[in-house]
């Protein structure tokens, strides 16, 4: 499966392991402008679906990064607590925010597609 796509901006990449990375897309971190801070949640935390997990803060404004499925947080990527500017840099590549284990009933194919999320933004 490719990477899917959030209403609220947020993309999940399919791993080979299992395990699901999140982050927000290019559109959502240019809205905000260069990120400042970010919070992430601990690692064996429990997600669910539509939980604000992650705290991002830009020059702009300040926002929730919402979890697009349930699972446990198994990993975070702590080089943003010193860089937050990699997610302006490369929002859907070392600008990361969490992997997690998806729950039994996490359910993918309810997000769109990097087509429909393009036609969503006017792309």
């Amino acid at each position: 499966m490719s990477i899917r796509f959030t209403e609220d901006h947020e993309w999940l990449r399919p791993e080979a392991d299992g395990t699901v990375t999140v982050g927000i897309t290019h559109y959502a971190q240019d809205s905000l402008g260069d990120l400042v801070f970010v919070e992430l949640p601990d690692v064996g935390a429990a997600v669910a679906e539509g939980d604000a997990s992650c705290v991002i803060e830009s020059v702009k404004a300040a926002a929730d990064v919402k979890m697009p499925i349930s699972g446990e947080v198994v990993a975070v990527n702590e080089a943003l607590i010193d860089n937050p500017a990699l997610v302006n840099e490369d929002p859907q590549g070392e600008g990361w925010f969490v992997r997690l284990k998806p729950a039994a009933d996490a359910n993918l194919d309810n997000l769109m597609d990097e087509a429909a999320y393009n036609t969503f933004i006017g792309q």
